[in-house]
């Protein structure tokens, strides 16, 4: 299961996807987060699948990565259908009913709605940080804020924070996978037993985890020094970003995509 979290992951490439201007792609990505939250109805929701699918298509990102990147999201996925299936009451008559157990059609619409939103979603923010290298993504975000430096926020801080965290998500991974190698070398039985016994046997693997992860944020803090880093404050840069037309005609089409998904709310009833 931690093999197949790939957040954080780049894949490097020569796509018109990786090419194009990280602050575009940010600004593309939380477009697509609203444009996936303000479909209500199916025939959008086909839509924003058909333009994530042609994306990374372009891209060249293996389409298996959409398995890989759900596939950590089914206990959320299980616990929300779950959660929504016997709580959402309708108008009408319910479906099913078995006692106290009622299920209505708007609980089954409003789930299938939720379940497909939640998977684009990770589909969609993933492809991100996959043709997005650590530091282009640095240099994106910092630009997108740099209006708030008026006010003393800081800006190249925060957007380093955000980076690191995006790139050292593989290496915890990682480092968890082989802790819990080690703990069960040793006779640990962390897949059997009571859920009870399950939440004890964590303890063997967090503490070692938490200790390296103190321990590799103050590696990267002395090698961050010893290279003279004070921040953004005349910090150059090998690579300027620069917006091309070739940025600004792919960046009015995929616009236009999202454009015409947002047009379904008037011409398609409403799912939820």
């Amino acid at each position: 299961m931690l093999k197949d979290i790939t957040i954080g992951q780049h894949f490097p490439g020569n796509s018109p996807v990786h090419n194009l201007d990280p602050r575009l792609k940010i600004v593309l990505t939380v477009a697509f987060v609203f444009v996936l939250f303000l479909s209500t109805n199916f025939v959008g929701l086909a839509l924003a699948a058909a333009v994530t699918l042609l994306i990374y298509k372009v891209s060249g990102i293996p389409l298996k990565m959409l398995k890989k990147s759900i596939k950590p999201l089914l206990p959320l996925i299980l616990f929300t259908v779950i959660l929504n299936l016997f709580f959402i009451k309708g108008p009408g008559d319910p479906l099913i009913s078995l006692g106290f157990i009622k299920i209505y059609k708007e609980a089954i619409l409003f789930i299938i709605v939720m379940i497909c939103r939640i998977i684009f979603l990770i589909c969609g923010t993933s492809l991100l940080t996959y043709t997005t290298s650590p530091i282009m993504l640095t240099d994106g975000l910092e630009s997108l804020m740099k209006p708030l430096n008026k006010i003393h926020f800081p800006v190249h801080e925060m957007a380093m924070m955000i980076t690191i965290a995006l790139r050292f998500i593989p290496t915890l991974i990682e480092e968890t996978d082989k802790i819990m190698n080690a703990q069960k070398s040793r006779g640990a039985m962390l897949d059997s037993g009571s859920f009870a016994d399950r939440i004890k046997a964590l303890v063997p693997i967090l503490i070692p985890l938490f200790i390296s992860s103190l321990r590799r944020a103050e590696e990267l803090a002395t090698a961050m020094e010893c290279r003279c880093y004070h921040g953004g404050e005349g910090r150059t840069r090998l690579k300027q970003l620069k917006i091309t037309g070739t940025d600004i005609t792919n960046t009015v089409i995929v616009a236009v995509m999202f454009a015409i998904i947002l047009s379904t709310r008037m011409f398609f009833p409403r799912v939820i």
